[in-house]
């Protein structure tokens, strides 16, 4: 006898198997989707870092360079040697743009004859700091500074701070003073 029975189309099965249904693991489909949520938080925070940080990183640069040429000039402009006096003007001029450089070059020869019969001077910058960047790319600058000088007899030695309100613009990828007031 063979262990095989046929089977009429109107009787039930003797064994039924139970309807197949994949189990669902929710689990895993949760923890995969909340890994790869975590994991695209983490790259856009890592991004926004990344500009924030790049962006500040350019701002201190820029603010660098520009502080950097601010003190140089300031320290050129109140070092006067009656020696060289055109040499002084011709120096100024030559760093000179704007507002500056017209008024500067109106009163050439009144400051050409101050620097003249001036005593010699040493001037140094005590500190620099931005103020602002203006819409134009300008930077405004305060800077103090100090000049010291001595009595034409040069037994005595003075010296006298003074605050600066400087505006400083980029031309042709060098900065040159566009404005420069003393403040009181």
């Amino acid at each position: 006898m063979s262990p095989r029975r046929k089977c009429e189309s109107d009787e039930q099965p003797l064994f039924r198997l139970p309807p197949s249904k994949p189990p669902r693991r929710w689990g895993l489909t949760l923890a995969v989707a909340s890994a790869a949520t975590v994991m695209a938080g983490a790259i856009t925070v890592s991004s926004l870092i990344l500009a924030s940080h790049e962006s500040q990183q350019q701002s201190a640069s820029r603010d660098r360079v520009v502080l950097s040429y601010a003190r140089e000039f300031m320290a050129g402009f109140t070092s006067l040697d009656p020696f060289h006096a055109n040499d002084y003007v011709q120096r100024v001029l030559a760093q000179a743009t704007g507002e500056f450089a017209k008024q500067y070059t109106d009163n050439q020869n009144e400051i050409l004859l101050s620097v003249a019969r001036a005593e010699p001077t040493k001037g140094t910058v005590l500190d620099a700091g931005v103020e602002r960047w203006n819409d134009d790319g300008s930077a405004t600058l305060l800077v103090a500074t100090a000049v010291t000088s001595k009595s034409p007899d040069g037994k005595q030695e003075f010296e006298n701070s003074n605050r600066w309100v400087v505006t400083a613009k980029q031309e042709g990828g060098q900065w040159k003073i566009s404005n420069l007031l003393r403040v009181v």
